[in-house]
C-alpha cells in the first residue's frame, strides 16, 4: 500500500466522557486517499491505516471529517505517553494504508 510522510500538530477533541487527541492529514494526502478508495466503504467511511511516530507503530483507522475537510487520525493515549507526546505539539508521521 501506499505510504505517506508528514509533520502534524495535535489537538484535543472533547468527547462525552473523555478526551481524544488527534492530528489532521494534509490535505493532498487526504486527497490522495480519498481517492484511492474503491468499493463500498467501511463504516463511518473509516480507512485502515498503520502509523508510526517516533520508535511506535500501531494500525488504527483514519476518519473523514466534513468539519476539518480532512481525515482525522486518532492518536492513542499509550502512543502519547511512549512518545512524550501533547496536545499543541507537532509530530512526524508516517502512515501507510492497509488493505
Amino acid at each position: 500500500m501506499t505510504a505517506y510522510e508528514f509533520d502534524a500538530t495535535l489537538y484535543p477533541w472533547d468527547a462525552r466522557t473523555e478526551t481524544w487527541i488527534f492530528v489532521d492529514l494534509p490535505f493532498d494526502i487526504a486527497d490522495e486517499i480519498e481517492d484511492a478508495q474503491h468499493g463500498p466503504r467501511r463504516g463511518f467511511g473509516a480507512v485502515k491505516v498503520e502509523v508510526t511516530v517516533g520508535a511506535t507503530t500501531w494500525r488504527t483507522s483514519i476518519f473523514p471529517s466534513k468539519e476539518r475537510r480532512t481525515f482525522v487520525l486518532p492518536v492513542k493515549k499509550a502512543v502519547l505517553k511512549a512518545e512524550s507526546l501533547a496536545p499543541d505539539t507537532v509530530a512526524s508521521f508516517s502512515l501507510r494504508t492497509v488493505a
